[in-house]
């Protein structure tokens, strides 16, 4: 025989139904970028694909988040990164699109390319925390560049922010520098962002 339920009961079940019925997949698992550190731009003084005069200086203002999925110490940098052999068309580098796809990407561009001007800040993160961070800073459009695979006229020049480990030095004049190694994606669990810019002549 078939127990008998009471309508409270029926009521509470209807409801779980309706809960779990308009919620499909709800209680899946939630997506990386949910579950990674993960950096966003949130404004910059540039554009995807803006161009920019080779030779030139360029004031970089970016507005940037940080979401923390775990314990981060570091540095956050926002920074103006010159390549002789990665061309924006070679890159998936969007704010908007595949986030771990875009993280692989930067890992590539980070480890090859070199800097033409940067800002740093030191960071420190707990999971849930989010962090808003400034930067601004003046960079150079170059029109050739020495990477880790020689000198060369650029082929891509991109605006880059990023989580990284550092240490600080004193230069002979007295001020302070730091040396950034950036953080692995995968290793780490974080997810960098960036946008390719486009230099003429």
């Amino acid at each position: 025989m078939v127990p008998r339920l009471r309508p409270r009961t029926w009521l509470l079940l209807a409801v779980l139904a309706l809960v779990c019925g308009g919620c499909s997949g709800c209680l899946g698992e939630p997506k990386l970028e949910d579950r990674w550190t993960r950096v966003d731009l949130r404004g910059a003084s540039l554009a995807t694909g803006q161009q920019v005069t080779a030779g030139a200086s360029l004031p970089v203002t970016v507005s940037s988040d940080i979401t923390y999925r775990r314990i981060v110490t570091g540095y956050a940098v926002a920074e103006l990164r010159a390549s002789t052999t990665l061309a924006p068309g070679m890159l998936q580098l969007r704010p908007d699109g595949d986030r771990l796809r875009m993280a692989n990407d930067m890992d590539r561009l980070l480890a090859t390319s070199v800097s033409m001007g940067r800002g740093v800040r030191a960071i420190t993160g707990w999971d849930h925390l989010i962090q808003h961070v400034d930067f601004a800073f003046t960079g150079v459009v170059p029109s050739t560049v020495t990477d880790s695979t020689g000198t060369g006229p650029v082929a891509g020049l991109f605006l880059v922010c990023y989580l990284g480990s550092g240490v600080k030095l004193e230069l002979p004049s007295g001020a302070d520098s730091i040396i950034v190694t950036p953080f692995l994606s995968n290793p780490t669990q974080i997810l960098p962002v960036g946008l390719p810019l486009t230099v003429v002549p």
